[in-house]
């Protein structure tokens, strides 16, 4: 995860940008990652960790609508979550997830393991993904982890970015 969280922050600083975090499921594990490699502050401007409901919508603006309509676990709550966490911020690149780590809260619609995913470059088009994740609590939540660094790898590689 280290050699990974390194790639990232060597990518965002390659392109002057600043990342935030906005992340349910994994309970500020991505954050924990990002500033495990020395000088992250340099890359990372901040991390909100929304592990309720009421907290996605007073941290990031996610609408009481979409919650209810949709669910916490949703392609629309983490692309909610994802524009709450640029807005709220002065971070350029923002991701997102939200999933079911388990061992419980699943459901045939939803099962354990289910993770959305959500990565925006200001301005630009946002990407969503979701995921079906097997394993344990712990596992479930490392390997979301590493799909949320992968995907800010992805978009930047993937799009021509400027500061």
């Amino acid at each position: 995860m280290r050699n990974l969280s390194a790639q990232v922050g060597q990518a965002l600083k390659s392109h002057g940008l600043k990342l935030c975090t906005a992340e349910s499921c994994t309970g500020g594990g991505v954050s924990q990652a990002i500033t495990e490699i020395a000088g992250s502050s340099a890359w990372f401007e901040r991390g909100y960790v929304t592990y309720s409901n009421l907290s996605k919508q007073q941290s990031l603006g996610v609408s009481a609508a979409t919650l209810l309509q949709y669910g916490a676990v949703s392609e629309a709550t983490v692309r909610e979550m994802v524009s709450g966490a640029l807005a709220h911020s002065d971070a350029q690149i923002a991701l997102a997830v939200s999933g079911i780590a388990g061992p419980d809260g699943g459901s045939a619609e939803k099962p354990v393991g289910t993770v959305w995913f959500a990565w925006c470059i200001a301005q630009s088009e946002c990407v969503a993904r979701v995921y079906h994740l097997h394993g344990d609590r712990t596992s479930i939540r490392e390997q979301a982890v590493k799909i949320a660094l992968e995907g800010v790898l992805a978009l930047l590689s993937s799009r021509s970015v400027s500061a």
